[in-house]
C-alpha cells in the first residue's frame, strides 16, 4: 500500500466490483483512455480479477472512505509495448470522472513515479495518450514525462478504431533533478531580516548519497559573515549526519540556475576529495544541461 497527502493506493479487492462498475461504466471515462465502458457489475470483478491484479495495479481512493476511484498502474515488462527492458516500465491510469479537476491524479501519479525508481528499481517510467486526452496530457506534464513521439493511425484494439497517440517518458535521473528544482524554489524568496541581513536571493537544493534532498539560501550581511545557498545546503546535510553529495542545483536571482561559485566548489572538493569529480551541478534547468564538478574544477590546488 502506498499513501499521499490525499490518496491511499492499494491492492484491488474483488468487493470493490461495485465501486469500479460505477466510475468505470461511465463513457467519458473508459473510451478516451482506449477501452469501452464496462456494462455490468460482473464484468468490472472479471477485470479485477483479470487485468488489475497485476503486481503494480493499485486501486486509486480517498483516505476519507478507502473507496477506488480510479485506477493506476506500472505496468511492467510484458504487460507494454512501450519497451522491452526489465528496467524500464509504462504508467497507466484513468480516474472517475466526479473527482476531475481536483489535483487527485497527479498526486497518485506522482507518488507512483517516486515508488517506480525508489521501490521497484526502475530508470525510466514511460506514458502515452490520445489526442484530445488534454487530461491525461496535463497529469503527464505536471509530474515531469517528457514528449518523446507522435504516431498517427494507432491501433486501438479494444475500441476497433485508428488513433493518434503521444508518448512521453521521464528518467529517474530528470525525476531527480525535478524535485531538486521544486524543493530549491520553494525557498526561493528574498527576505530582509535587518538592516544588515538579507536572505533568499539565490537558493540550492543538494541530493545527497542516501537520495535525500536538503536546501539551503544564501545570507548577505554588510560584513564578511554571509555564506552562499549551496554551503547553506551542504551544511545542512553534515548536520543531518551525511555527507555524500551525488547532485547540486541553484536558482539565480533571474529563475535561472548555474554554476557554484569558487568557495562552494572548493567545499565540496574538500568534502570528497576522492570523489568531488562526479558531484552533477545543474548548469541550466530549463534546457538540462549538466557538468560534473570535474569538469568545473579539473585540477585542484592539492596534488
Amino acid at each position: 500500500m502506498l499513501q499521499t497527502e490525499r490518496l491511499i493506493l492499494r491492492r484491488w479487492e474483488e468487493s470493490d466490483a461495485e465501486e469500479l462498475f460505477k466510475y468505470a461504466s461511465d463513457p467519458d471515462v473508459g473510451p478516451i483512455a482506449g477501452w469501452p465502458p464496462h456494462q455490468c457489475a460482473d464484468e468490472s470483478l472479471h477485470v479485477i480479477r483479470t487485468v488489475l491484479n497485476r503486481k503494480e495495479a493499485y486501486a486509486v481512493c480517498l483516505k476519507t472512505d478507502g473507496k477506488a476511484i480510479g485506477a493506476i498502474e506500472l505496468k511492467l515488462n510484458g504487460h507494454t509495448d512501450m519497451t522491452e527492458r526489465e528496467d524500464e516500465c509504462e504508467l497507466g491510469y484513468w480516474l472517475g470522472k466526479p473527482f476531475w479537476g481536483q489535483g487527485i491524479m497527479p498526486e497518485a501519479a506522482g507518488e507512483m513515479l517516486r515508488h517506480a525508481f525508489e521501490d521497484v528499481g526502475m530508470k525510466k517510467v514511460w506514458a502515452g495518450y490520445y489526442e484530445g486526452n488534454s487530461k491525461s496530457k496535463r497529469v503527464q506534464e505536471k509530474v515531469g514525462f517528457r514528449p518523446q513521439w507522435k504516431s498517427e493511425d494507432v491501433d486501438v484494439p479494444l475500441m476497433h478504431e485508428k488513433r493518434t497517440g503521444y508518448v512521453r517518458a521521464v528518467t529517474k535521473d530528470q525525476w531527480q533533478w525535478d524535485r531538486m528544482y521544486e524543493a530549491a524554489k520553494a525557498v526561493w524568496k528574498e527576505r530582509r531580516i535587518s538592516d544588515y541581513v538579507t536572505c533568499g536571493e539565490v537558493s540550492a537544493a543538494i541530493l545527497s548519497g542516501s537520495g535525500r534532498i536538503y536546501t539551503g539560501v544564501c545570507i548577505d550581511t554588510s560584513s564578511t559573515l554571509g555564506i552562499c545557498a549551496e554551503r547553506n545546503a551542504i551544511f545542512n546535510m553534515i548536520t543531518n549526519g551525511e555527507q555524500e553529495i551525488k547532485k547540486v542545483i541553484a536558482i539565480l536571482p533571474d529563475g535561472s540556475s548555474g554554476a557554484p561559485c569558487g568557495a562552494c566548489r572548493e567545499l565540496m572538493v574538500q568534502l570528497m576529495p576522492k570523489q568531488y569529480k562526479s558531484i552533477e551541478i545543474m548548469m541550466d534547468y530549463q534546457q538540462e544541461r549538466i557538468m560534473t564538478l570535474g569538469e568545473l574544477t579539473p585540477e585542484w590546488w592539492i596534488s
